[in-house]
């Protein structure tokens, strides 16, 4: 089936999320979407599903015009969509959930499940996906869940199939496992938009390479292209993807977190029995898939979980029960996963962001009296220190870009002296510009002797910044790996592996690949 969009524009109200797109999705092909987050990659694909309804352009399925009203006539036209966030009822089995709007009856009306059983199992042998029809959603590990996704799609007859950052919540191994399912779908003559920001995996799944900037496609790329080329589309400028940073040099070890549990309201353990420490002048990443523990780990030290037990200490100073001013006070920088929400005041000024965890301390404050002139000095300096991009100090928070609030909430957390810098997610939906920045800051709070703590789901990142990593499964360490461990071992311990096991397994492989080279 041969796809085509042609001048595919999508406005809210002032904001131009997609501006006069055409793209052409070949029948057998792999067609990526390659964008930072906010570039209107997942708007058109939304528009080309019947969730969102064009401002202009349109779509043609084989040369012909097509309009959809929902997704559902966009599944009739042959588009299935998987999206980042599944759409799945946990509490049904897999057969149920694919079912679900699509019901085949018995005579009488009664819920066919056993044909749509016997479709599963089909799907499933043919494309090795390995699924039980009568396994519960919540019990399958998440790669398997978005594989259910994919076959309520092949179920209903997809032809395109639509696959929105598809890789945000696995581990290395189900990812290798999703590109390989991919390149089978392909040789079935089924055709695929791949949709993500990742460029190692985008050069290596795909056919041809969209690049989408600020809702405008800059151009096509080849496969082959290097990814500083990708990069340097992606963002408009030249970007270098490698930080330079030298040996860490570790000092005495001034934070401790001594068998951490942390319960949610429903009683379950999110955080289970948890043991480290990080020194002086170390990175320490904290890795693995989202929704492992690594949430409820961060806001536990900065003192937002009520249900704890066991101690966390700062230079020997127990802050287990103590309040979120009283920690931040005792000099925890925090940089949370969600900057919009818990980050910024969005109504607020940049100005006064800047200045949200010492507002009433001096030198902004005297007293009950503010002082705007040195609050506004202190934008100007911030905002020239970290290449905010702003239209003035007293623009609202909320009106910034992803990117530049990061930057906002960075520049705030950094500009006092800290005892301990955490930062959760420091990159997420930054472009390739702002991470080499951001990354640069990181290193340099380290090179400062002060012990850093970043909690990343991108592995890239990971590698790239971590002196050491430990790594979340269910809430529970599976071990303390140094930073240069290999992406194949992390990815075990993702998955649930303890750290000597993987460790273990991958030197085997390396042997086991010395012999047979020999």
């Amino acid at each position: 089936m041969k796809l085509e969009l042609q001048g595919i524009t999508k406005r809210f109200g002032s904001l131009v999320a997609n501006d006069h797109i055409d793209l052409v999705v070949e029948p057998g092909q792999v067609h990526s979407l390659l964008g930072e987050n906010g570039a209107g990659k997942s708007t058109l694909m939304n528009v080309l599903y019947g969730l969102y309804e064009p401002t202009e352009g349109r779509i043609l399925v084989n040369g012909e015009p097509v309009s959809f009203n929902g997704p559902g006539d966009a599944m009739a036209a042959g588009i299935g969509m998987v999206h980042q966030h599944f759409m799945l009822v946990p509490v049904f089995t897999v057969a149920e959930n694919v079912a679900l709007g699509n019901e085949a009856t018995k005579a009488g009306g009664m819920l066919n499940l056993n044909q749509t059983r016997a479709k599963i199992k089909q799907i499933s042998d043919q494309y090795g996906f390995d699924v039980d029809p009568d396994a519960v959603i919540e019990d399958l590990p998440v790669g398997v869940q978005q594989r259910v996704e994919i076959i309520k799609a092949l179920v209903r007859d997809a032809e395109v199939l639509i696959l929105d950052e598809p890789t945000a919540v696995l581990t290395p191994k189900e990812t290798d496992e999703l590109l390989a399912i991919i390149a089978q779908l392909k040789s079935d003559g089924k055709s695929i938009v791949f949709i993500s920001h990742k460029l190692r995996e985008v050069k290596q799944v795909s056919d041809i390479i969209t690049v989408i900037r600020r809702g405008k496609v800059v151009g096509d790329a080849d496969p082959m292209a290097s990814t500083t080329e990708l990069a340097s589309m992606m963002v408009g400028r030249a970007v270098s993807l490698t930080l330079d940073k030298a040996p860490a040099q570790p000092g005495e070890a001034t934070f401790r977190i001594e068998d951490l549990t942390v319960h949610a309201p429903n009683g379950q353990r999110v955080v289970d029995g948890l043991s480290l420490e990080i020194r002086r002048g170390e990175i320490l990443a904290v890795a693995g898939v989202q929704g492992n523990g690594q949430t409820e780990l961060t806001e536990a030290i900065l003192g937002l979980q009520d249900h704890t037990a066991g101690s966390i200490t700062l230079e020997g100073q127990e802050l287990l029960g103590r309040s979120v001013k009283d920690i931040i006070r005792a000099g925890v920088g925090f940089v949370p996963e969600d900057r919009s929400v818990e980050g910024l005041v969005g109504p607020f000024s940049v100005a006064e962001n800047l200045i949200l965890n010492r507002y009433d301390q001096p030198p902004f404050a005297k007293g009950l009296a503010m002082k705007p002139s040195l609050i506004e000095q202190n934008a100007q300096e911030k905002i020239g220190e970290f290449d905010v991009r702003t239209q003035s100090a007293h623009a609202a928070a909320g009106t910034l870009s992803g990117g530049n609030q990061q930057k906002v909430v960075m520049a705030r957390e950094l500009s006092r002296p800290l005892k301990l810098f955490i930062a959760s997610q420091p990159t997420r939906g930054v472009d390739v510009g702002s991470i080499e920045f951001l990354h640069k800051r990181i290193v340099a709070e380290r090179d400062g002797g002060t012990p850093v703590m970043i909690v990343s789901t991108e592995l890239d990142e990971v590698l790239e910044l971590a002196d050491r990593i430990a790594v979340l499964y269910r809430g529970r360490l599976m071990g303390i790996v140094p930073g240069k461990t290999s992406r194949d071992a992390l990815g075990l311990m993702m998955a649930g592996m303890p750290a000597e096991e993987a460790l273990g397994h991958e030197e085997q492989l390396g042997t086991d690949r010395e012999s047979g080279e020999q």
